[in-house]
């Protein structure tokens, strides 16, 4: 059954002097940006080169929030109050918002990152807490994250449309969460395996876990991670798959 979906990657993750990943070809190949904010990744100049991509290449923004951890990458659990969290994360979501003007274009959604985007699925009172901050200071974004979550539970008490994500590039447990990173299966690295997962994902609705076992996920949108080996081609491999096989690729957003 052919039907849209929405290809996304986590940009913008450049800092200073510090280069990482490929924007300029990952822009050309997605549907959505995910741009850090400048607590785990990027700054303000990533911020307006990501803005100013997205406009060109006509590419939905999002803000992709996280623990204030560049030296982690955002990818450690921290300890910080829900109250604390949802105001910081209203205050990336805010600034760049505030970039996205000055390209000529709006933040569309929001979509946590590493430790925090597992913290929201798990921890209701920091999930609650997030949603309440967006509804009231970032009205009519949308909300990507995981299926079945607390996140998700928030956003429809809150009254905030949600989008549900699966991961190309990343292994399944059976019970739906992602295979840790220090784990062999964690990565995928595969360009053909990569483009079998997204139609699979795309016409199940679902992957099988690294036991076999199968994961139902019905997903609005595929992520790539913009820093995984070879992301450029993954990309590229996946997106073409998805072309061929009449599937319109379009932001959820």
């Amino acid at each position: 059954m052919q039907r849209g979906i929405d290809l996304n990657a986590d940009l913008g993750e450049s800092f200073g002097a510090w280069r990482l990943g490929d924007d300029a070809a990952m822009f050309a190949l997605v549907s959505s940006a995910n741009v850090a904010c400048g607590f785990h990744a990027g700054d303000p100049r990533a911020m307006r080169a990501s803005a100013d991509r997205a406009v060109r290449h006509g590419v939905a923004l999002g803000a992709h929030p996280g623990y204030r951890d560049l030296a982690g990458f955002g990818r450690r659990a921290l300890d910080v109050a829900a109250d604390e969290l949802a105001a910081e994360v209203l205050y990336q979501v805010g600034a760049l918002e505030a970039i996205a003007r000055a390209a000529g274009t709006h933040v569309r959604y929001v979509k946590a990152h590493g430790a925090l985007y597992h913290r929201l699925a798990a921890d209701a009172a920091a999930a609650a807490s997030v949603i309440d901050a967006l509804t009231a200071g970032a009205s009519g974004l949308v909300v990507l994250g995981p299926p079945s979550g607390e996140l998700e539970r928030a956003a429809a008490a809150g009254g905030i449309r949600y989008a549900r994500e699966a991961f190309i590039d990343r292994g399944y447990l059976a019970d739906g969460r992602l295979v840790p990173r220090d784990h062999p299966d964690a990565l995928v690295h595969d360009a053909g395996r990569a483009a079998d997962r997204a139609l699979e994902l795309v016409e199940t609705g679902g992957i099988a876990a690294v036991d076999g076992t199968r994961v139902d996920l019905r997903p609005d949108s595929l992520c790539l991670h913009g820093d995984t080996p070879g992301a450029v081609d993954l990309a590229r491999a996946v997106r073409a798959a998805l072309d061929r096989a009449g599937h319109d690729v379009r932001s959820f957003a």
